[in-house]
């Protein structure tokens, strides 16, 4: 007498000890025959004790024998059969598992190691395993929580009845489906954060190049939100516009106009600005230059690259700097954090925007830019350094400058503003220079007059020392041809007594 058991992780024969337990052997073949157990967990898995399976609702706390189905609700549990030559002693023992004595129901364990006998004469044992000890192994090696439940949900499939011994009874015919049944018992409770049985992880489901893809994906998201997260772009989700090319490799002499007429003839150019330095106004050697369609952008994308400008060869790509949408969004007053900053509706977020042709409510102002003014790209950490260079600017000059613009970008006016800004920054150099010079003098002049001071105050020192020593050696010799003329005077007192 013996029963299939198909679980997702392999096959289990059993063979079943139906002479010495016939109603624990009958409940479990006449289950099996009615597909009861089809799909049940293994909601219990202890390492090298027991895994314990066979409740339809996967927490351990139900399941019915087949006697109830044919009997009733009162009999829903049968008595224990226990046997004193029937032990746990070695792996693969199949016994049931009791609410206590005589309640025994649907649930049952296979042990995972030998000699249990902490479980003799507790639990009724009915079978041992013939076959698919590896199944077993599978099993006992599963990953599970804290409750000893697998993480990765261990399933029974099917079960197919190899011998029964025992006449099935008039009700049960009823009770024999015509197909098994798959997938989950319809009381299992719902339980959405297990991996389920057919889960497979993705290294094994996906090719080398594939898998790398979806890791370039998911590490390019987890940085978008780490830039979100401190301030770097106004959302994870922003996109660079892709009507913008990034031109580097520049000459030094090259400027807006000329990037704005050699890139005119792909379509209409809305601006061209080339970076440059916030103090000196020199050239950074690149610059971005936004057509009015992507079409345009795409064509020159593949006509300039490594293209000759002003004897240099360029490289040109798309940009991917999102400047100045940040600086849009940053400039939002009293409605920070509502509408869109990509096209100015109030009516939506930026996540949800088609890109319609709504007329933008933010102003982008002169404020945010390394060449001085226009509607040019910027780094996104310079915008304070921009603001302080043209407070600089204000306050330094009492006639109002005014800038006259070239069909093709800045003109004249541009060029007089990076000379007096030059000028400026030399004039601040030579005056800095002076006051370092002026500070070290008068640093030099004050050392040398302490140490004249300090000279003149060890020599009056040194010679009040020598004075004083004079005075107590004139003090000790007059001391000593005292007390010499007094021991002279006694001597000849003596001599004339």
């Amino acid at each position: 007498m013996s029963v299939l058991i198909v679980t997702s992780l392999g096959d289990i024969v059993i063979d079943l000890h139906s002479n010495k337990c016939p109603l624990t052997c009958k409940n479990f073949l006449k289950l099996c025959k009615i597909k009861y157990y089809n799909g049940c967990l293994f909601h219990t898995v202890q390492k090298d004790f027991t895994a314990q399976t066979g409740d339809p609702t996967g927490t351990g706390a139900g399941g019915d024998s087949i006697y109830k189905f044919l009997y009733g609700e009162q009999a829903r549990f049968f008595g224990d059969e226990i046997h004193l030559d029937l032990k746990h002693s070695k792996t693969g023992t199949v016994a049931m598992a009791s609410g206590g004595e005589n309640l025994n129901a649907s649930q049952f364990y296979f042990t995972l190691r030998d000699d249990l006998d902490y479980l003799d004469g507790k639990h009724t044992v009915f079978g041992e395993i013939a076959e698919g000890f590896d199944t077993l192994t599978r099993i006992n090696e599963a990953y599970v929580d804290s409750k000893n439940r697998p993480y990765k949900n261990i399933r029974i499939k099917h079960t197919y009845i190899l011998e029964d011994p025992f006449d099935d009874p008039p009700q049960l015919a009823e009770m024999i489906l015509d197909a098994s049944p798959e997938g989950k018992p319809k009381e299992e409770v719902k339980d959405d954060v297990r991996l389920e049985d057919d889960w497979v992880p993705m290294d094994e489901e996906l090719g080398a190049q594939e898998l790398e893809e979806v890791i370039r994906e998911k590490a390019a998201h987890s940085s978008a939100v780490v830039l979100e997260s401190i301030g770097d772009i106004p959302e994870a989700e922003v996109k660079p516009p892709d009507n913008v090319l990034f031109v580097c490799k520049l000459n030094p002499v090259t400027e807006d106009e000329d990037l704005h007429t050699i890139f005119s003839r792909f379509g209409t150019v809305i601006s061209a600005d080339v970076i440059r330095d916030f103090k000196t106004g020199d050239s950074l050697c690149y610059a971005f230059i936004e057509f009015e369609n992507k079409e345009s952008c795409e064509q020159a994308y593949f006509k300039m690259d490594n293209a000759l400008i002003d004897d240099r060869r360029i490289h040109v790509d798309f940009s991917q700097s999102v400047s100045k949408l940040w600086s849009q969004f940053r400039q939002k007053d009293s409605q920070k954090g509502n509408g869109c900053f990509k096209c100015g509706s109030m009516d939506h977020v930026a996540n949800e925007c088609v890109g319609g042709n709504q007329a933008s409510k933010f102003i982008v102002k002169d404020q945010n830019r390394q060449h001085g003014g226009g509607e040019g790209y910027d780094m996104v950490f310079e915008g304070d350094i921009a603001e302080a260079k043209r407070e600089k600017r204000e306050h330094s000059h009492d006639k109002e400058k005014v800038r006259r613009r070239s069909p093709h970008g800045y003109g004249e006016g541009k060029r007089q503003d990076r000379d007096d800004g030059r000028r400026q920054h030399r004039e601040s150099r030579d005056r800095d220079r002076d006051r370092e010079r002026d500070r070290r003098y008068d640093d030099g002049v004050s050392r040398e007059k302490k140490q004249r001071e300090r000279n003149e105050r060890e020599s009056r020192e040194d010679e009040e020392r020598r004075r004083g020593r004079r005075r107590q050696e004139m003090r000790d010799r007059d001391d000593h041809w005292s007390d010499k003329g007094r021991r002279r005077e006694r001597d000849d007192e003596r001599r004339d007594r």
